[in-house]
C-alpha cells in the first residue's frame, strides 16, 4: 500500500477531471429524487413474513447499498441456501422516471470521492437495500447445494426479512456466520474444480479515500470471508440461470475461451515468468492453482485475464447454450440489482419461472435491449477505473522525475512493454520491444503528469 502525498490538491481536480470527462452523473434530477422518495414510501403487501428467520450480510463495511442477504439450513446431505434480493422491482415502475434514469446510466459507478448510484438514495441505501434497521422487501431464492456442489433453484417468492447483522468482510468472525456457511463455499469450490471452471482473481489495483483529503494506492487484498461470500453469489447465479434456460427464457453472462493462438502466447508467459507449466496441465488447471500473493504467479493471472475477450450479456437464442467459459457452465447475473441494472429483469424471470409462471414479453423485451445497455456502461466503468489509477499513479510520482525504479515486463504489444514495478503498487509502459514477458529492466522516470494521468519511463537496461 502507499499513501499518495497530494499538497498541490492534483488529485482531488483530476477525479473532478475524470467525472466531467466520462460524464459521471452528480446526484439525480429533482423529479427522480420526488419520485424515488414516494416509492420508498411503498409498503410492501405481496411479501409473505419470513422476519423471523435468522438472515445476515457479509460486504465491505462501508457498504451502504446491500443487495444480498443469507441464510443456510440443512436438509440431510443437502445445504439450503435462502439468498434474499433486494426486491427493486417493488419499488421502481417500469417506465417511470426512476426507471428510465436507471436505463441511462446501467450501472452505480465507484470512485474514490463517491459514487454515483444507480439509484438514489432513497432506494438504494435506505428502503431498498436490505440494512439490518428494519424490515426490508425481498425476493428469497431457496438454493438447494448437494454434498457435490451442484446448486439447483428449489423455490423464489417475495418476502420481508430482517437482517440480524451488518457483517464485513474485514471483521466477521466465523461465529457470525450462519452453520454451513464454510461448509457452501468449500462444495461449490469443488464443484467448479470437477467441471473444469477457472475463477481468475488476480490483485485489483485500488485507490481509496483515507481521510483528511488522502488517498491510498494499492494491490488490494481478498479476504476469505469475501471469497467464501463469493460462493453464495455464484450457486444462486448459476441455479437461476439453469431454470432460465429450462425455460427458454433470461439474460446470460457469456465469455469464449481463450482461442489456441492466446493459449500459446500464455505458455510462453510462463516460461518467461520462469513457471512450471507442463505440457499435459490445461490452462484451466494451471490458472486455478496460481496464487496471487506470489509475484510472477501474480502477473501470470493478469496475463490470463487479458488473454480473452472478456464477458458479455446474451438473451436467449432458441436452439443455443449460452456458455460462460471460465465459469464452465451456464451462468446469469441476478443478486446485485441495486447495483445493475440487468439484474432486476433477471430476477423477476426467475420469480415468475419458480412459480410456474411464463416470463412476460416486456421482461423478453427487455432481454433484448440489455445487453447494449450493459456492454456501454461496463466500458464506462471500466475506463473510469483505469483513468482514476492512472491518475493516481502520476500523483505517486510526481515529483520524482529522473529517479530509477526497477520493474518486471508483465506482457508486450506494438506500443512497448507493460511493465510493474518491483517497488510501488504501479503498472505502467515503457518504449521496449522484443522483451519476454517476466524480463526484469531498470527504467528511469522521464515524467508525471497528473493532469494528463501519465507516467513517461525510459528505459536503461
Amino acid at each position: 500500500m502507499k499513501a499518495i502525498q497530494d499538497p498541490r490538491h492534483a488529485l482531488t481536480a483530476g477525479l473532478a477531471a475524470i467525472r466531467l470527462q466520462y460524464q459521471v452523473p452528480d446526484g439525480f434530477p429533482t423529479e427522480v429524487l420526488a419520485a424515488a422518495a414516494e416509492a420508498a414510501r411503498r409498503a410492501p403487501n405481496a411479501h409473505r413474513d419470513r422476519t423471523s428467520e435468522a438472515f445476515v450480510t457479509l460486504d465491505p463495511a462501508t457498504s451502504t447499498d446491500l443487495d444480498q442477504a443469507f441464510a443456510i439450513e440443512a436438509a440431510g446431505d443437502d445445504l439450503i441456501l435462502y439468498y434474499a434480493i433486494a426486491d427493486v422491482s417493488w419499488f421502481v415502475d417500469d417506465g417511470g422516471v426512476i426507471d428510465v434514469e436507471a436505463w441511462r446510466r446501467g450501472t452505480t459507478l465507484y470512485l474514490p470521492d463517491g459514487k454515483a448510484g444507480l439509484y438514489p438514495p432513497a432506494l438504494s441505501e435506505a428502503a431498498a437495500s436490505l440494512l439490518p434497521d428494519g424490515p426490508r422487501p425481498a425476493v428469497v431464492f431457496a438454493v438447494r447445494i448437494d454434498p457435490a456442489g451442484k446448486a439447483s433453484l428449489d423455490s423464489a417468492e417475495r418476502a420481508l426479512i430482517r437482517s440480524r447483522a451488518k457483517l464485513a468482510y474485514d471483521a466477521v468472525n466465523e461465529a457470525d456466520l450462519p452453520a454451513g456457511f464454510a461448509e457452501l463455499s468449500r462444495r461449490i469450490v469443488s464443484a467448479e474444480a470437477a467441471r473444469g471452471a477457472s475463477r481468475v482473481d488476480p490483485p485489483e489495483q485500488e485507490v481509496a479515500a483515507a481521510g483528511e483529503g488522502c488517498y491510498t494506492l494499492s494491490f488490494r487484498p481478498r479476504f476469505m470471508s469475501e471469497s467464501r461470500n463469493a460462493a453464495l453469489s455464484l450457486a444462486a447465479n448459476l441455479a437461476i440461470a439453469d431454470a432460465l434456460l429450462a425455460a427458454h427464457a433470461g439474460l446470460f453472462r457469456v465469455m469464449a475461451e481463450p482461442d489456441d493462438l492466446a493459449v500459446g502466447r500464455l505458455r510462453q508467459t510462463a516460461k518467461a515468468l520462469h513457471l512450471d507449466w507442463p505440457a499435459t496441465t490445461s490452462l484451466k488447471e494451471y490458472e486455478r492453482a496460481l496464487d496471487p500473493a506470489d509475484h510472477a504467479e501474480a502477473a501470470m493471472m493478469l496475463a490470463v485475464r487479458r488473454a480473452g475477450e472478456g464477458a458479455s450479456y446474451q438473451p436467449y437464442n432458441p436452439g443455443e447454450i449460452p456458455w460462460h467459459s471460465a465459469m464452465a457452465a451456464t451462468y446469469v447475473h441476478a443478486t446485485a440489482p441495486l447495483r445493475r441494472l440487468a439484474d432486476r429483469y433477471v430476477v423477476m424471470a426467475a420469480l415468475a419461472v419458480a412459480n410456474g409462471q411464463p416470463v412476460s414479453d416486456d421482461l423478453r423485451a427487455a432481454f433484448a435491449r440489455l445487453p447494449k445497455i450493459m456492454a456501454r456502461a461496463d466500458a464506462q466503468s471500466a475506463a473510469i477505473e483505469r483513468a482514476v489509477i492512472d491518475l493516481a499513479e502520476a500523483v505517486t510520482l510526481q515529483g520524482r522525475e529522473g529517479e530509477a525504479f526497477d520493474a518486471v515486463v508483465t506482457d508486450e504489444d506494438e506500443r512497448g512493454a507493460r511493465i510493474q514495478l518491483e517497488a510501488e503498487p504501479i503498472v505502467a509502459r515503457v518504449v521496449a520491444h522484443a522483451v519476454e514477458p517476466g524480463t526484469r529492466l531498470r527504467v528511469r522516470l522521464a515524467a508525471a503528469d497528473p493532469a494528463a494521468r501519465t507516467l513517461t519511463f525510459e528505459r536503461l537496461t
